[in-house]
């Protein structure tokens, strides 16, 4: 039986949700290691690049949150079989983590920096993103992104919407996605 750990941070949320998701979802079997916020900076000498999420395959660690989420896809069965629709799968997830990856920088200011920060993306790249996941929905029928079904593409666009709609990130209004 494969032996599987998951580490990330302790929150719902961020880029191990939608790997957790998927586990729960395909009834995989892995150990949630969640460590609170404080502990990073020990949890970070353990990983190659000092990011997580990490993912231990029988003792082999894997890093790159969308290699992950693939994976627990695989295992899953959320993830599609058919080579173009795992085309479509893998640009949704890519397309969702650049938009986080531009949001990120945000996380580490604050004040008048971070209000500044968030208000240029709410009014530029983020509605560019949120038009773009709603025309690719759309194309594919309205429901899913790829394979006409759930795939780890939805599961990733659902954790971040969720987190955008949550009002816990200071100065994104919880409406930006319904705009």
């Amino acid at each position: 039986m494969l032996q599987l750990k998951l580490t990330y941070f302790d929150f719902h949320g961020g880029r191990a949700e939608p790997v957790r998701l998927a586990l729960h979802m395909g009834g995989v079997a892995f150990e949630d290691h969640r460590f609170a916020p404080a502990d990073f900076a020990e949890v970070r000498k353990s990983t190659p690049f000092g990011q997580v999420p990490t993912l231990q395959v029988d003792g082999v660690q894997v890093t790159q949150c969308d290699a992950i989420l693939r994976y627990a896809g695989k295992l899953a069965g959320l993830y599609p079989a058919d080579a173009f629709q795992a085309l479509l799968c893998d640009e949704v997830m890519y397309v969702v983590e650049e938009a986080g990856v531009k949001l990120g920088p945000s996380f580490r200011m604050t004040g008048d920096a971070q209000r500044e920060a968030r208000a240029a993306l709410v009014n530029g790249a983020m509605p560019v993103y949120l038009a773009w996941l709603q025309s690719q929905l759309q194309a594919h029928g309205g429901e899913y992104f790829a394979d006409n079904r759930l795939t780890v593409a939805d599961l990733k666009v659902f954790v971040d919407v969720r987190a955008l709609n949550s009002g816990r990130l200071d100065h994104v209004p919880t409406d930006l996605v319904e705009k």
